[in-house]
């Protein structure tokens, strides 16, 4: 069985958004490493981190209330497989990325100590054994507020109930990149490291820096063009935007032998017309690199195809399961006969 999001963020399966984002602020703030020194804040933060992500997202939540991990994550019913273009989750691995979007900073702790004393407002307190905010840091007036920035000082005048909030920021479109394969990478199954280039913010949190980073995809046996795999959030930071989402679409890669026909592949054999209608023995190749012997006895006729069953691509959904080789013909005519041989031709033929 995959990870239960819902219980990780101690949520029914019926949570409201604001249910969800309220989960995550006590749970992220609970078990922030920076704050929680036990061997298993990490683990969790980031548990944590991934289960926000997802249920956040309707898109992705809707997958995962169906299919649960395994179809989100393309192992399993719904988010890896089948016909045309496929969703494909996978977490970038950075819980502080998504606590600094959440919060607008990666380190509140500080922000909250200094707030004290400064006369900015009431004083705010974690409790130790929950990790719960005495102050409701979204919801008071007095407090700090938005979603993406909470811990920004807010301007507001003595008894007035109107509060000045920042507007949430957009995220940047998606940045695709064609990822393509070989035939016989989309048989076996591989793993891509891909080399991204991208701004990050310094811990001014206003300056970037330009920093190189590894992204790792694992791909499926069978997994066809089209199906995409998305890492949130890796795209270029900045000041006031959410990074973009790293897209990476699959692609197929000429093959000088095969022809991809979604889980099917074709070969073309070239035959003589002697061959074609005297009958003859091929050897077809295949993409586990051994070597088929085709036997043909019947008359091969143009457009006809000999399919070889299970000699073709895994099936995304069941990689237990492999598509069809389908033998083509390619009759070569001569170009010239002799008169006594279309004589014999004549007299023989019906």
């Amino acid at each position: 069985m995959g990870k239960d999001y819902y219980k990780i963020l101690g949520l029914s399966r019926n949570a409201s958004d604001e249910e969800i984002k309220k989960a995550y602020r006590k749970l992220a703030l609970k078990f922030h490493p920076d704050k929680n020194k036990s061997h298993e804040a990490e683990e969790r933060f980031k548990e944590i981190a991934e289960a926000y992500e997802v249920l956040s997202d309707k898109n992705k939540k809707e997958i995962y209330d169906q299919y649960g991990e395994e179809g989100l994550k393309g192992t399993g019913g719904g988010g890896g497989g089948g016909s045309g273009p496929q969703f494909t989750y996978t977490f970038h691995g950075d819980p502080r990325a998504t606590f600094a979007q959440f919060f607008g900073t990666d380190n509140p702790f500080e922000s909250f100590f200094s707030m004290g004393g400064h006369g900015g407002g009431p004083n705010l307190f974690f409790m130790d054994d929950d990790m719960n905010i005495e102050t409701d840091l979204f919801a008071s007036p007095f407090g700090v507020s938005g979603r993406n920035n909470p811990f920004r000082s807010q301007s507001f005048t003595a008894g007035s109930p109107h509060v000045n909030r920042s507007k949430p920021n957009k995220q940047d479109p998606p940045v695709e990149h064609d990822l393509y394969l070989s035939l016989e990478e989309a048989f076996r199954g591989c793993t891509k490291k891909m080399k991204i280039s991208r701004r990050v913010l310094n811990p001014d949190g206003r300056s970037t820096r330009r920093e190189e980073k590894v992204l790792t995809i694992n791909i499926k046996p069978g997994w066809k063009a089209g199906t995409k795999i998305t890492f949130q959030r890796e795209g270029d930071q900045g000041f006031s935007t959410i990074p973009a989402d790293i897209v990476f679409v699959i692609r197929d890669k000429p093959h000088s032998t095969f022809k991809r026909e979604g889980s099917d592949i074709r070969y073309v054999a070239k035959l003589t017309l002697k061959e074609a209608l005297c009958g003859t023995s091929i050897d077809v190749p295949t993409l586990s690199g051994e070597k088929l012997i085709l036997r043909i006895k019947d008359i091969i006729k143009p457009n006809m195809v000999r399919r070889i069953v299970g000699q073709g691509l895994p099936y995304p959904k069941e990689p237990n399961r492999r598509g069809d080789l389908n033998v083509i013909f390619d009759i070569k005519f001569p170009d010239t006969l002799h008169e006594s041989t279309k004589q014999i031709l004549w007299d023989c033929l019906p």
